[in-house]
């Protein structure tokens, strides 16, 4: 499904109708092929929590449109782009080319978060020969790549009991790079990697440390590492 598109001149209320009803035309268009999907459509599942709850695996990403309408995303820095002395801003664009005979053929690649602020996120990677069509692979892959997070307040300097933060300290690795994720005090704010303060903000969490180890400069993998660590927080929670 196609993202949301920036409207200029239109109060935000007018951006959402429009936007709501270009989601409600694509959903009456859509034809389910997985058994999700048509229990999604006829209306037998109802939550999101019956799919991911039972372990299922998400494989059309209208199910997601459909059971979580208020659905946002962002887009991860893994490029750079280019500058005088082969220096150049971070981009959120990585453009790789192919020298052939008829001469170079680029190729852009981007990484996408969800969220709905809530206590689900999920990222994905899209590639294609422009940007735009790069951008929909990987929000649509985010969306087929959608956790549930749960919510806490594990550190010992807060006693508020509201879920704000994280209830424990959990960890994720992906390749060399470690992230652990720490809770925090109400009020501390996400005191995070830039890129990492994007996914905890749109899976909801308000409050967190965070320490990373490895090579870091690779936005990609640490990413993955970060929601292998709020992985980890649903399944200690299933252990006791």
């Amino acid at each position: 499904m196609a993202p949301k598109r920036k409207y200029t001149g239109m109060s935000e209320e007018k951006k959402a109708e429009i936007q709501k009803s270009r989601t409600d035309a694509a959903l009456a268009a859509w034809i389910p092929k997985t058994e999700f999907g048509k229990k999604v459509k006829s209306g037998e599942i109802k939550n999101i929590d019956v799919i991911l709850d039972k372990g299922g695996k998400i494989l059309e990403s209208e199910i997601v449109d459909a059971l979580i309408p208020d659905l946002e995303y962002d887009l991860i820095t893994i490029g750079q782009s280019k500058g005088k002395f082969g220096g150049g801003k971070r981009s959120i664009w990585k453009q790789t080319q192919k020298k052939t005979k008829e001469g170079n053929k680029p190729k852009f690649a981007t990484v996408a978060v969800v969220g709905n602020r809530k206590g689900y996120v999920g990222i994905g990677y899209g590639k294609a020969k422009e940007t735009v069509p790069a951008r929909e692979k990987a929000i649509r892959q985010a969306k087929l790549n959608l956790i549930k997070v749960s919510y806490g307040c594990g550190s010992w300097d807060c006693a508020c009991g509201e879920e704000h933060s994280i209830p424990l300290k959990v960890s994720g690795k992906c390749s060399s790079v470690i992230v652990e994720l720490l809770p925090a005090p109400k009020g501390t704010n996400l005191c995070t990697h830039k890129e990492l303060r994007k996914i905890l903000a749109l899976a909801g969490i308000k409050d967190v440390y965070s320490k990373t180890y490895g090579k870091t400069n690779t936005q990609l993998n640490l990413v993955k590492a970060c929601i292998e660590a709020l992985k980890q927080i649903s399944k200690v929670k299933k252990i006791k």
